[in-house]
């Protein structure tokens, strides 16, 4: 009994130091475990962990939105900071937190997606009230008209013809522009002032894709338009009933009409081709037979002019050749590209803008302007050519290799 005895306690005394290696051991790999988790915690994405609102409240927008004009940009500040999640967690702040979101525009690759507004337009807001409230009506479409004083009753005409459903536009090429403050209209339209400058260059810089995106449909004209026969409304049921991208009203006037196609047909509400003279058409479905319209008073769908605006040279301002050019920009050209008949315009032919050249070498100062657009027609013409010739060239290089 006595050496069991012995023996047992010599047992009993021996698991003694092995039950405190386990617990040191143990510890010590609970505290590296802990360690590593702690280090690493900090570069999970938040955006894939969703914690109950009650441990990350949001900004309190009722209170914001309560806050009186005497209140205090530290106030709001303060409520920011105190509400804010990215505060709580200076996330935004740690080496260990950095966004990078290669699908968003270049340049915004740093922020969030759902910050981004990536477009604009021409909505005329207040200083006042709610945001949602500032638009009872939200334009569809959009007019510009390149305008000089001399022809404001025409185009005052011409543009109370467009409904509450168009955003007006009015680009200045002498630089008047509070001389149409006496029209109500006025005062809704957006009113853009360069001197000297042509439609096509207000267009390129000023109704860029990304800026017009809100309207299904963007309208480009000349100010000496007659408008008697048209109604706005009507012509865009037309052009989508008809499924035209790209379209003009059809042209009567008491001179000559430079292309067939853009005359009016009294029969049809629209017509997409014609018969020219002969050689002027190598292919019935091509220009100026098909697929044309003349850059006078173009309108464009919201896909069609971010391809047209991309294909406009920055210093080819009359817009010569584009004409020829258009049926680039939607498939099939011949279907997509046509003339309204039943909504007509009168081409009043106002040499306004001819007089904004200047005299030189002794040419008067309209010859000057003339001779310049059919210069930059052949310019643009040939940059399309090279332009697709290095296209073609790239393409049968790239199957070789």
């Amino acid at each position: 009994m006595a050496n069991r005895t012995d023996n047992s306690n010599r047992c009993s005394n021996g698991k003694k130091p092995n039950d405190g290696l386990r617990l040191i051991i143990a510890t010590f790999i609970g505290i590296v475990i802990g360690f590593f988790l702690g280090i690493s915690f900090p570069t999970l994405s938040l955006t894939k962990i969703n914690f109950p609102s009650s441990i990350l409240p949001s900004v309190d927008l009722a209170y914001v939105e309560n806050e009186t004009p005497e209140t205090s940009s530290e106030t709001l500040l303060h409520t920011w900071s105190s509400r804010s999640p990215l505060h709580r967690t200076n996330l935004s702040d740690s080496p260990h937190w950095k966004i990078w979101v290669p699908s968003n525009p270049r340049g915004a690759e740093m922020l969030t997606p759902g910050i981004i507004a990536p477009e604009s337009d021409y909505y005329l807001r207040r200083l006042w009230g709610l945001p949602e409230e500032d638009l009872p009506v939200k334009p569809k479409y959009l007019i510009a008209f390149t305008v000089g004083i001399s022809q404001k009753v025409n185009v005052d005409a011409c543009v109370k013809k467009f409904s509450e459903n168009f955003t007006i536009v009015l680009f200045h090429y002498d630089g008047k522009t509070t001389e149409w403050d006496e029209y109500e209209w006025s005062k809704r339209a957006i009113h853009v002032s360069v001197p000297k400058q042509t439609k096509w260059w207000y267009a390129k810089r000023f109704l860029h894709p990304d800026i017009v995106a809100p309207y299904d449909y963007v309208f480009i004209w000349d100010e000496d338009l007659g408008l008697e026969n048209f109604d706005a409304e009507e012509y865009i049921r037309l052009i989508k009933k008809h499924g035209l991208e790209i379209s003009q009203p059809a042209v009567e006037s008491k001179k000559k009409i430079t292309w067939e196609i853009t005359k009016r047909k009294t029969k049809g509400e629209v017509h997409k081709d014609a018969k020219e003279k002969p050689g002027r058409c190598n292919d019935p479905h091509l220009p100026p037979c098909a697929a044309f319209i003349e850059i006078m008073a173009p309108v464009f769908s919201r896909d069609a002019w971010r391809c047209v605006w991309h294909m406009i040279q920055n210093d080819l301002v009359h817009g010569w050749g584009l004409d020829f050019a258009l049926r680039k920009c939607v498939e099939p050209a011949h279907e997509k590209i046509g003339v309204v008949d039943s909504q007509w315009i009168i081409h009043q032919s106002f040499p306004s803008l001819g007089s904004q050249g200047e005299a030189q070498d002794g040419k008067a100062a309209w010859q000057g302007v003339r001779d310049r657009c059919k210069r930059e027609w052949t310019m643009f013409q040939s940059r399309m050519a090279s332009s697709e010739k290095m296209y073609l060239k790239e393409i049968a290089n790239s199957t070789i290799h």
